[in-house]
């Protein structure tokens, strides 16, 4: 009889025990699952907007330029700064207010610079294809992605400081967690813009829609530098 009750207290422990381990691995994958999502939207919200890098990356996607080497750049530096973020890049970042400062002055130049060659583009009267045999180099076009990616204050205030900040609240493994899935956000935005660009092509057969599309550019430009100087 004691032999048989101990069984059963053993088999109930067991029972037990594995009932435990059952609800804390749930728990453990909902947190999870709560984290990468909160991520994700968190870094959509940022990522996807009306802005040079987008306008950059749309404008190769519709001509079919370097789409994927850029799109790679675009979404690998992100996730580069919101894994510098979550490691506790934001406080250094914070600390030493000259760097934004240089690099606001120094992206309004380039971004001024851009709006420019923009603006000729959209003046020129002759007809720009997205097969046309003039094409930037994939040096140029890294060069330009790169210029756009880290002269840009905001992209260390986004990604950097404000995502760093969100995933610090998620605990020591969620915040990468929650990294990993503002970093994935970044890679679908920027693999859908680069490649559904093209798209449009047929839309851009016609040198008036690439006339607007680089007005429109011009003008993002013209206003992001301002925004920039003007300190906003």
């Amino acid at each position: 009889m004691s032999s048989l009750f101990v069984r059963r207290i053993w088999t109930a422990r067991t029972a037990l025990l594995h009932s435990r381990s059952g609800a804390a691995m749930r728990e453990n994958r909902s947190t999870m699952r709560s984290d990468l999502l909160a991520g994700f939207l968190s870094g959509a919200v940022l990522i996807i907007a009306i802005g040079a890098q987008n306008a950059f990356v749309l404008r190769q996607g519709i001509r079919r330029e370097h789409v994927l080497p850029v799109v790679l750049v675009c979404a690998g530096a992100d996730a580069l700064l919101i894994a510098a973020g979550i490691a506790g890049l934001g406080a250094l970042v914070q600390a030493l207010p000259s760097a934004l400062l240089a690099a606001r002055y120094g992206g309004a130049a380039f971004l001024l610079g851009y709006a420019l060659v923009a603006a000729r583009r959209a003046l020129q009267p002759q007809r720009l294809t997205v097969d046309s045999d003039v094409s930037a180099s994939l040096g140029s076009a890294m060069a330009t992605c790169l210029a756009f990616t880290f002269l840009n204050p905001h992209v260390y205030l986004d990604t950097v400081i404000l995502l760093g900040a969100l995933a610090s609240q998620r605990g020591e493994h969620g915040r990468w967690i929650f990294g990993a899935g503002a970093a994935t956000a970044s890679f679908v935005w920027f693999f859908a813009l680069g490649y559904g660009a093209r798209l449009l092509g047929p839309l851009f057969g016609k040198p008036a829609a690439w006339r607007a599309l680089d007005a429109l550019i011009a003008l993002i430009m013209f206003a992001l530098a301002s925004s920039l100087l003007l300190g906003s």
